[in-house]
Parts: C-alpha cells; structure tokens; sequence
C-alpha cells in the first residue's frame, strides 16, 4: 500500500556524507565533524528543532587516480552513494527534513535518488558557482565534482548515470542553477542545448537576488515537484567566506546567499538540504564553521516560519535582516502531511515489506573544469 509521509516541519535528520573523492584534493571530507563540532546541533536546538542524528557514511577521500584521468575515483564515488542513499531514505520516510552535510557535489546524486523512494518527481535547486555539466569527454581535469549535474540528467560516467536504474535521476526542466559564474566552453554548449534554467551572478545582481531566487523556484517546472536544494558554500564571496576549495572573489555575499537561500528552503516542497564544499582546513579558528552554522539555522528558521504562517512567507522573504544572523522566530504549527508512494521498482529496504510501489504517485516540485 501507499506509504503516507508525515512532514514534520520542527525534525531534522542529520546526515554526515564525508567524502572528497570525488573533488580535486582532500578536506572536503572533514567538513561534517567539524561543524558537529562547531555546535550545529546545539543551534539547531535552540532555534526550536528537534534533531534526529543518522551518524555519518563512510568516509571516503581523494587520491589522484591517474590510472583514470576522465573520471577519478569512481569505485570511491558510487560506494559513498551507496552509502547516502539508504539513509536519505530513512529519513525522508521519517518525515523530518534531511539535512546532508557534505562532502564534495556528488552526494547530490545519493540524495535526490533516496529521495525518489518516495517522489517519482523530484527537482534540483543547485545553488553554485559552477554548472558541473563536464562529461569524461570533455572534463580538463577528470573532477568527477565538476560533472555531477551532467550525471543528474543521465550523461557522463555509466557508472554513475546506472546509480539510478531508470535514467535520468532529475529531468532536466526540473534543475534550476543558481549563482553559476564559472563555465568551461562545452558546458557553455550543453548550457545553449538544455532547458535547464540558468541564473548567472550577473544576473541575479541585475534582477535582486530575492527576486531572482523567487523566479527560480516557480519556474522550476511551476514550483510544483518537491525539490532537494543544494548549497555550495564556494557560492559566497571569498570576501566574505575562504573555507573551501576554490574560493574566489565575486560570487554572492553572505547576505545574498541567506537571502536566495531563505526564499527556497521556506518552499514546502522542499524536501531535503545538502550542504557542501566546507573545507575546515581553510579555517583555522573556526569562524568559518560559526558562520555556516548561522546561516543553516537562520534558513532553516525562516522555514519554520513561513510553514508554521504562510502568510509571512512574503514579508519574511523580501525584508532581509540587518545582518546575517538576524531571524525570525519561529511560531507553534501543526504538522503537515504529503501522501506519497514508493515511485521506483528497486529491492524495498529491511522493514519496508508494507510498501508498494504506485505508477501514479506524485509529489503534494569544474570552474566546471575544477569542481569544488
């Protein structure tokens, strides 16, 4: 029978996914202890949470690999996803919001695929500065980060685009990047070939970054499919954040990115956050990590908000605080509910034998050489 999902706006299922595999160097796989560490969970609490902790995935690091230079560390790559996937799952059927700490950019594909055990439709919001649509044939650097979106819609490496039995994992109209300024020339090409909606900083800056982030999320196939949001923090300006990879001036602030973020994570569909590319060998007294953590919980309660009173879902979204750290405070709500059914024919998961899967369900929608 149908499995009835119970969305819980005030549980969140913490999720460690400590890999750099598949990035350029090592690091990125130190990113969930060290906000851990950094006092997440307890600023999650006090903001008005209750946190279920699913522990971490093995932890899987970076080598060069030059035995495969078009697609590094696979076998690294689709065993941290094996990994993610089931615990994605748990969570989603839990009803609390799944919270991914990355980890490089290819955990997107572990999430949206636990995620589809239960949504036969779920769309992307990619909040990056890179459209990571290289393929092995066309990557400069066999950064299989910089290729993520790519395997998304079901082109690049086979064993990543077989992760999913039935390709592709995320229709292309259903992906909207957001912040993208890094293109190599083939992406720029797949780029111009694609319904995948784009918005460049440029552009973001041009129309206002509330704006912008508003006319995102509704064109992504009319707001309508549940969506995974991923945040890579080499988004934000090295001016204002240097804890990660490839940090660079230009970008986003930090208040345009709480900003954008804000307006998609106070979507209801919205259905899982990953964050990634946090590199805490770039920060050395842990600011970084303080920073990050503010900017989650001020996301994350805006959601709250917004679900718990949707009429201030506008004001909320278009009055930015003096600050980065400046938020509402969530009010007392009923939970919500979603009916949903499993939506893909794989083998259930121990203790799902009451679950069936239903054709008709759907949702209640490296630079690109280098990757992150």
């Amino acid at each position: 029978m149908a499995v009835k999902i119970v969305r819980q706006p005030r549980k969140i299922a913490l999720i460690g996914a400590p890999t750099s595999a598949a990035a350029l160097a090592g690091g990125h796989e130190r990113g969930p202890a060290a906000l851990r560490a950094a006092g997440l969970v307890d600023r999650l609490q006090a903001a008005g949470f209750e946190v279920t902790d699913l522990g971490d995935c093995a932890t899987q690091v970076f080598h060069p690999d030059d035995e495969h230079p078009r697609a590094r560390n696979i076998p690294a790559v689709v065993a941290a996803l094996n990994d993610l996937k089931p615990r994605v799952e748990q969570a989603v059927k839990s009803g609390a919001l799944p919270l991914i700490l990355g980890g490089d950019c290819s955990i997107i594909l572990g999430t949206v695929a636990g995620a589809r055990r239960y949504y036969r439709h779920v769309g992307v919001i990619y909040v990056d500065r890179d459209a990571d649509m290289n393929v092995p044939a066309t990557t400069p650097s066999g950064c299989v980060d910089g290729m993520v979106v790519s395997h998304l819609v079901g082109r690049g490496a086979p064993e990543l685009v077989r992760f999913w039995g039935e390709p592709p994992l995320v229709r292309e109209p259903d992906i909207v990047l957001f912040g993208v300024e890094r293109l190599d020339p083939p992406e720029r090409i797949a780029l111009e070939r694609s319904p995948i909606r784009r918005y460049l900083t440029e552009d973001i800056h041009r129309k206002g970054v509330v704006a912008a982030a508003e006319d995102a999320a509704s064109r992504m196939q009319g707001g309508q499919h549940e969506f995974v949001l991923h945040f890579d923090v080499d988004v934000i300006s090295s001016d204002d954040f240097r804890a990660t990879n490839h940090a660079a001036t230009g970008g986003l602030s930090i208040g345009e990115t709480q900003q954008a973020l804000a307006v998609f994570a106070a979507r209801e569909n919205m259905i899982a956050l990953e964050i990634t590319a946090f590199n805490p060998a770039f920060d050395h007294d842990g600011k970084a990590a303080k920073e990050l953590i503010e900017l989650i919980a001020g996301m994350l309660t805006v959601r709250l908000a917004a679900l718990e009173s949707p009429a201030q879902l506008a004001a909320e979204a278009n009055a930015p605080a003096e600050s980065a750290h400046e938020v509402p405070r969530p009010s007392e709500r009923q939970t919500s509910e979603a009916q949903v059914a499993p939506a893909h024919t794989e083998p259930s998961m121990p203790g799902d034998s009451d679950e069936t899967p239903s054709s008709d369900q759907s949702g209640s929608g490296e630079t690109g050489s280098s990757g992150a």
